[in-house]
């Protein structure tokens, strides 16, 4: 590997950092010990957090040791938001998200090689701790002038919210957090969001302070989509990583989906594909766009990192059943649905007699008309379950039940590559 911070500004992963000769060197004498925390304020993991764990990662296969920081202190108070007070979560519901968030980190890190990762949470040091102690010891070495110069800060006390003095502290909690695990053992880094940098740098200015020492911060910028939404949300909402909370299929399909302009960069910062690799696909980008050769690379190697191989492999038979290139038989009840239920399915009340086809087609929203089902049907471009219908029986045919799969569903397409489908429920 190159230098890892070339190879971090090469990937698009570094906006800010503190001094970066002085951590060059460092780098170069390594192993360095660094940390980037996780606040469990919801029941999983987002793919803007992805960022963070795979930079982690990256200086892991650099040669560096890395500490993922759970929080279940800060957890419980929550990182100040640009807009408003966030809700407090009550102690057992942190500490159940602090448990899910670490079985989201473990698979991504490694815990056994020659630098092995290492799980702290900041409750250990904080659960204990006085207020008069947190004030003494930490808070006196924090103006008051710079806390409010940070940038959500500024912009809370601007709005008719305001800030209360309990998120107004968190910086406080995540600069001592940095104190003591350089305390404990040895960390002299600190990885983040480039809108975590107030945040980052007041750990950085506590530790000169207390022990006199240079520290460093380094801030990913946040990631982008060329088209102006933002990254990481769908019509459904958040892309998640818990996999109930946004299937396997539907997080394949967030990065197939992938903008033209955007997906080189997403290959850079959510791929381990080297320089040539990605300079190939990038390449082909250019040659043969219809292909989506980027888009496929890149929605194979994060939910293969995400969920795993085997998972990924029912994603993508899936994603070929939908459209005739494979066995829908052979799909499993889950996948199924999640495909079914990233194109739409409507569920659908049916006595002993199901719906017509035309009806079927109209119910999954395939033609904008019952006259337009009848043109489909008869022009011999409607398929059911993969099958074309017949032209000249079909349009006024009902459809049966042991045609449903899995006893419930019925995958609808028109022409080559509109796909629908329909859920049946029990007569």
């Amino acid at each position: 590997m190159t230098d890892i911070l070339d190879e971090l500004h090469w990937r698009g992963l570094i906006a800010l950092s503190t001094d970066e000769e002085a951590l060059r060197a460092a780098l170069a004498a390594g192993p360095v010990t660094y940390y980037c925390g996780f606040d469990p304020t919801a029941p999983s993991l987002h793919i803007g957090n992805l960022v963070q764990i795979l930079t982690v990662r990256r200086l892991q296969l650099a040669g560096n040791d890395p500490l993922a920081l759970v929080g279940g202190a800060t957890g419980l108070i929550g990182d100040p938001k640009m807009t408003a007070e966030r809700t407090l979560n009550d102690r057992d519901t942190v500490a159940g998200w602090v448990e899910r968030i670490r079985k989201q980190i473990e698979p991504l890190l490694d815990f056994d090689g020659p630098h092995p990762a290492r799980m702290v949470n900041n409750l250990d040091w904080t659960a204990q701790l006085s207020a008069i102690d947190f004030l003494r010891d930490i808070g006196k070495h924090f103006r008051v002038s710079r806390m409010l110069s940070k940038e959500t800060v500024s912009a809370r006390l601007g709005s008719e919210q305001g800030i209360s003095f309990t998120e107004f502290s968190y910086q406080i909690l995540q600069g001592m957090d940095y104190l003591e695990l350089h305390r404990r053992y040895g960390c002299v880094l600190q990885t983040g969001g480039s809108d975590q940098w107030g945040n980052l740098t007041s750990g950085v200015d506590l530790i000169h302070r207390v022990e006199r020492r240079s520290v460093h911060a380094v801030a990913t910028p946040l990631v982008t989509k060329a088209d102006g939404t933002k990254f990481g949300k769908t019509e459904i909402g958040t892309v998640w990583l818990d996999p109930e909370m946004t299937s396997p299929y539907a997080f394949f399909q967030f990065w197939m989906n992938a903008d033209d302009r955007d997906v080189i960069g997403y290959l850079k910062v959510f791929s381990f594909r080297d320089r040539d690799e990605i300079g190939s696909l990038e390449q082909e980008l250019v040659q043969r766009p219809a292909a989506r050769g980027a888009q496929r690379a890149l929605a194979e190697d994060v939910t293969s990192l995400v969920h795993g191989a085997d998972e990924t492999a029912k994603v993508v038979a899936a994603s070929r059943a939908l459209f005739g290139m494979g066995a829908l038989e052979e799909l499993d009840a889950g996948t199924l649905k999640a495909a079914l239920d990233e194109a739409g399915a409507p569920e659908l009340q049916a006595g002993e007699e199901l719906p017509t086809y035309v009806d079927l087609f109209m119910s999954a929203g395939l033609v904008d008309s019952r006259s337009a089902a009848r043109r489909a049907i008869g022009d011999g471009g409607a398929y059911v379950n993969n099958v074309r219908l017949d032209p000249g029986t079909a349009a006024d045919a009902r459809a049966q039940r042991d045609e449903l799969l899995h006893g419930r569903w019925l995958v609808l397409r028109r022409g080559k590559r509109t796909v629908g489908g329909v859920e049946i429920g029990p007569a």
